[in-house]
């Protein structure tokens, strides 16, 4: 057999197993399973999956409770809200790895020009006497790294899914911050309808006081009785001061989250009134598509995967292309000429023969990475399912709830009317009037206050739901991005 022949044996096996370790250094990259998921929410049995598409949460998912002033204020947010713009920021610095990452695939171009004034030594041994010299220099030097084993492609990829999952903790970070204004807005209409309660207990109390009064200057009521109106008055007003301290702050924190000082925003809303309007909640399969933190933990994932492949071509040379041209002259008139070129070409391997064991540690912490992100995505899409099931029985439990406690406040309100004419009548002390005013204004601020927590449970779940938002709007972040 010719050498010609044995070095073409020789460059096909190379070729070929270069091939073959392309081949086991880029495994495709398979999207991870969750351990389980169920067929169905269990506290969500009664649900059909053919709903009038009017019921569907969409992308301004704030708009199915019909309140102007909530939509104004949740438009606000993408505009102003400070928190968000700082993941917008995070963002585009993802954005901007990738093309850090990307411009590997191109050679490198780097020129560095000088002119050099230099005199030798009459000490060398083979100086006969000092010289003087100038050198102009204009050298460009070209470097290419042969992507053979993906390292730069990998790198690439694991930017990429980096910044997709930067685009979904964004998404994230939006929804939140938009339930969190929900939250923070039902509430303060919460309090407002409590303060109602307690504008009109207070009311009455001042006037149940005055027939006190009356009735003691009569010499029918004792003091006690005046003291114990007296009393409930001062503890109903005290209650309602409280109440609009937390009032206060909650309008604080609605002005900071649509960025604006607290001192500048004074908001009037109505009470609330209207039980929540009904949430399709769909199948749990869907969360998978449409969470934007379980789209992040997926792209991570995808990212880790990546970063074993950046790993695993760390065992393997890089085959860089190099060559460098340029003008090098003693005079400057001589420069440009021809005799002044020079130039250098010629392909080179940088190996690494012995390091200790680090690039089997890095590739061990690279396939421990992907682990993790697998697992933090089940654990991640377990924990939505959980919030799911968890502000929907919340809903249903209050549903129940509310009902009873419309009963027990019309009972109470009874009660009231029963013992005020029993002590006009003189027939009962006005302890038995405290006893059931308190017992009705008790009923009257925890059904007001569960109206509240049901308004609190339909934003959770719209937010554990996704809010609308679909995996397929996650940017492909391609070239160009």
């Amino acid at each position: 057999m010719t050498r010609a022949a044995l070095a073409a044996r020789a460059c096909s096996a190379l070729l070929l197993s270069i091939g073959l370790v392309r081949c086991a250094n880029c495994a495709p990259y398979t999207p991870p399973t969750p351990a389980e998921i169920p067929p169905g929410f269990r506290e969500n049995a009664d649900w059909k999956a053919a709903q009038p598409a009017d019921q569907t949460v969409r992308g301004e998912w704030w708009e199915i409770f019909q309140d102007p002033q909530l939509s104004e204020l949740e438009r606000q947010i993408d505009v102003s809200n400070e928190t968000l713009k700082i993941q917008q920021a995070r963002f585009a610095q993802a954005r901007a790895a990738i093309r850090i990452d990307r411009a590997a695939r191109y050679p490198q171009v780097t020129t560095s020009p000088s002119v050099t004034r230099s005199q030798s030594s009459e000490a060398r041994g083979t100086a006969l006497s000092r010289r003087r010299a100038t050198d102009f220099l204009l050298p460009v030097d070209v470097a290419y790294e042969a992507d053979v084993w993906g390292r730069v492609r990998y790198s690439v990829e694991a930017s990429r899914t980096a910044a997709q999952a930067s685009a979904a903790d964004l998404e994230s970070v939006r929804l939140s911050l938009h339930a969190e204004l929900a939250l923070d807005y039902f509430e303060l209409r919460g309090l407002e309808a409590e303060k109602g309660i307690l504008d009109t207990a207070v009311t009455a109390f001042q006037r149940a006081l005055d027939l006190t009064r009356s009735r003691f200057t009569g010499g029918i009521a004792s003091q006690a009785d005046v003291a114990q109106a007296e009393t409930q008055l001062e503890t109903t007003r005290a209650d309602r001061a409280d109440l609009m301290a937390r009032y206060t702050v909650l309008q604080h924190a609605i002005a900071v989250l649509i960025g604006k000082p607290p001192s500048s925003l004074q908001l009037t809303v109505t009470p609330l009134t209207d039980p929540p309007p009904e949430i399709p909640a769909g199948l749990p399969g869907d969360l998978l598509e449409r969470r934007p933190d379980i789209a992040a933990a997926e792209r991570r994932v995808a990212s880790a995967n990546a970063g074993i492949g950046v790993a695993n071509a760390a065992f393997f040379p890089r085959l860089l292309l190099t060559a460098s041209a340029g003008l090098e002259s003693a005079s400057l008139g001589n420069w440009v000429s021809g005799l002044a070129s020079f130039w250098s070409v010629g392909p080179a391997a940088v190996a690494t023969v012995f390091d200790g064991g680090r690039r089997r540690a890095v590739s061990a912490q690279a396939q421990a990475a992907y682990e993790e992100t697998v697992a933090s995505y089940r654990d991640t899409v377990l924990t939505a399912f959980q919030e799911v099931e968890d502000n929907l029985a919340t809903l249903r439990v209050l549903r129940e709830e509310a009902d009873i406690q419309a009963a027990a406040v019309a009972a109470a309100n009874r009660s009231v009317t029963l013992a005020t004419n029993r002590y006009r009548g003189g027939v009962t002390s006005y302890l038995e009037v405290i006893t059931a005013q308190n017992a009705a204004l008790t009923n009257q601020r925890t059904a007001a206050g569960i109206l509240s927590r049901r308004l609190a449970a339909s934003v959770l779940l719209v937010k554990a739901l996704g809010g609308g938002w679909h995996a397929n709007t996650l940017p492909p972040l391609k070239a160009g991005s």
